[in-house]
């Protein structure tokens, strides 16, 4: 680690505010095109779990046709907690350390979740009057809110956990996600703990 990441990981843990306990990362099927792309992800994997539990990564996805080999590559990355990789034709919730969700658009994921419990009604094992935010997120693909969601590249979130988002603190960066390095990271993080969260009041 170099001085100034010294220096930022200092100042992070010199500060009294909660870190976050999940963070996601949202990138380009394009970025995944870059040499060393997949290393930096395996090292983004290291530094995130030096403060968070749980990672999520939505990879953006504009050719479909892309997306075998993307999941591919990911499920078999060198991860250092075990990892459940997602797809768009996916609905069984990903339930691991670290989340991977390939083309799997927040609109998709929760309208994917209705139709399931839209079933659940017609079925008669479900009253409607018993769905609720948590029936909701037990149907999601990604069913756990990040805290903190770093969006490299550009000031756009794309279609990405468009439900479980909706209060976590959103950091955008300049940097391409071929160029990020690990003071990246901790500036998202020093950020995180600089903010007061408000979840919506």
């Amino acid at each position: 680690m170099g001085l100034y990441e010294r220096y930022l990981a200092r100042r992070i843990s010199r500060d009294d505010a909660a870190l976050p306990e999940h963070i996601a990362l949202v990138i380009t099927e394009r970025d995944l095109l870059e040499r060393g792309a997949y290393e930096t992800l395996v090292e983004f994997f290291d530094w995130a779990f030096e403060y968070a539990d749980r990672v999520t990564v939505y990879v953006s996805v504009l050719d479909a046709a892309a997306v075998p080999a993307l999941r591919r590559e990911l499920e078999t990355i060198e991860a250092p907690r075990d990892v459940a990789v997602r797809g768009p034709d996916d609905r069984d919730p990903a339930d691991a350390p670290i989340q991977i969700g390939i083309g799997l658009g927040g609109k998709h994921e929760f309208t994917s979740a209705v139709q399931t419990l839209a079933e659940r009604v017609e079925e008669g094992t479900l009253e409607p009057d018993a769905i609720d935010d948590d029936r909701v997120e037990d149907h999601l693909v990604f069913p756990s809110e990040p805290d903190l969601v770093i969006k490299t590249g550009a000031e756009r979130l794309s279609d990405f956990m468009i439900w479980q988002s909706v209060y976590s603190e959103l950091y955008f960066t300049d940097v391409n996600w071929r160029d990020f390095r690990k003071r990246d990271f901790l500036r998202a993080v020093r950020e995180y703990c600089n903010r007061s969260r408000r979840f919506g009041r």
